[in-house]
This record gives C-alpha cells, sequence and structure tokens, in this order.
C-alpha cells in the first residue's frame, strides 16, 4: 500500500471555531493553514448536544456521520447509514442531535480553488492514477494496516489497493 497513513491515534483534538465543540483535522492543505486561509481540510468532530456550526464562507463543506445518534441540519437528518450531505459554509446551519453524542467527518474545500466528493463504499478499493489527491478513511477495522478511522492519502503517483475482510465500510474523498 503506497500513499500517505495518517493515523486516528495521532491526531490532536482541538475546540470549534465558534467554541461549541471539539475537533480532530485528519488532513489540511496548505499544510500551515488555519481556519480563516485552508484550501482544503478535512476533520473528525464530536458532536454532543444541539447548536449552531461556524460559519465558513466561500467554503463547499460534506458532512458523514461516522457513529453514534442523529444529527438534524436545518432540519434534514443525518445518521451513519446515511448519504454523505453537501452544503455551504456561509449558511447559518443549526445542528440538533438525537440519540446520544454523534461524531461526524467534514470536508470543507474553498470553492474557485478546490472542490470535492464524498461517498461511502465497500472494499476492496483501488485508489491512484488519477490527477487529484483522494483519501480513504476507514470506518471500522477490518481492513489490513488500518484501523478505525485511520486515513490513507493517495496521490496521483500513487497506487494502492485497500483489502480486508471486516465491514468494510469506507469514506472515499476524491477532487482535493
Amino acid at each position: 500500500m503506497s500513499g500517505v497513513l495518517l493515523r486516528a491515534a495521532d491526531r490532536a483534538w482541538t475546540a470549534w471555531k465558534n467554541g461549541g465543540g471539539e475537533t480532530a483535522t485528519v488532513a489540511l492543505f496548505p499544510e500551515n493553514a488555519d481556519l480563516s486561509d485552508f484550501d482544503w481540510r478535512i476533520s473528525i468532530a464530536r458532536v454532543d448536544g444541539d447548536g449552531p456550526f461556524s460559519a465558513f464562507p466561500g467554503i463547499d463543506r460534506t458532512l458523514t456521520i461516522l457513529s453514534g445518534g442523529s444529527m438534524a441540519l436545518n432540519g434534514h437528518v443525518l445518521t451513519p447509514d446515511s448519504a454523505p450531505f453537501a452544503f455551504d459554509g456561509e449558511l447559518p446551519v443549526q445542528a440538533v442531535v438525537s440519540g446520544g453524542p454523534v461524531h461526524d467527518l467534514n470536508v470543507m474545500t474553498r470553492r474557485g480553488r478546490f472542490s470535492h466528493s464524498v461517498a461511502r463504499v465497500r472494499g476492496p478499493v483501488a485508489l491512484g492514477g488519477v490527477p487529484a489527491v483522494r483519501l480513504l478513511l476507514a470506518l471500522d477495522a477490518g481492513y489490513r494496516g488500518l484501523s478505525r478511522w485511520d486515513a490513507l492519502m493517495v496521490g496521483p503517483e500513487d497506487v494502492a489497493t485497500v483489502t480486508g475482510e471486516g465491514v468494510g465500510l469506507l469514506v472515499v474523498i476524491t477532487g482535493l
């Protein structure tokens, strides 16, 4: 397996921009960017209760529930089984959490510079050979070499095949 392995155990958790929760950055470009000047950012958040989302003008976002209960964003209900949900980062968004805390995957790209797509897939998965970065996030530990929420980033020069025997649910992000 080639590419860059991003271990879940190595991530540091920090407060949200609006102070209402915690997030851990999975990958960020440029590498030393902050929340005001990134071109793209992939993170996992823990959402314990209801509240507003931070506004990110000029950013396209996609949210995928990884675990826990459900979360409604302005009435659109997301669960661990639902498809990823895309929305504009500048829109006011109110979250309502039901059934306990949730963990979500948040993919954000600066409009006009980058775009992205997010899909839930079952393995095995072959990545590489495309003119874009792809990131694969393991939702379980059923893949060889990947633990739960580990990520593999594959660039256009890399080729990776991810195989396993577990549940095999992955989130694949393309277009970065």
